[in-house]
């Protein structure tokens, strides 16, 4: 099982990334898969999920409350990847982001800075 994320960046408040996770080694659309991001200094913590049938309902997608309404998930089935789109970004976003079904080994994670 793998994960490797990217699409971070350095991007100034206000601003949006799009961050990508592309999954192998397990059958992908049978999983829910989750984003974590871990800030410097503190825990991992989990930021969004989206269940087996895509992001096309509310009830498919959850986010921490601190994200919800500003970050949105998605996943292509075809192409094993999920998706976060990151917008109206604030400094507290900066972390590095990670993708997992909850229980594997961590990936590379990918960077987000938010700096003006």
């Amino acid at each position: 099982v793998q994960f490797v994320e990217s699409g971070g960046g350095l991007v100034q408040p206000g601003g949006s990334l799009t961050l990508s996770c592309t999954a192998s080694g397990f059958t992908f659309n049978n999983y829910v898969i989750k984003w974590y991001r871990q800030a410097p200094g503190k825990e991992r913590a989990w930021v969004a999920s989206i269940n087996t049938s895509g992001a096309y309902s509310g009830d498919i997608a959850s986010y921490e409350d601190s994200v919800k309404g500003r970050f949105t998930i998605s996943r292509d089935n075809r192409k094993n990847v999920v998706y976060l789109r990151l917008n109206n970004l604030k400094p507290e976003d900066t972390a590095k982001y990670y993708c997992n079904r909850g229980s594997d080994s961590w990936g590379q994670g990918t960077q987000v800075t938010v700096s003006s």
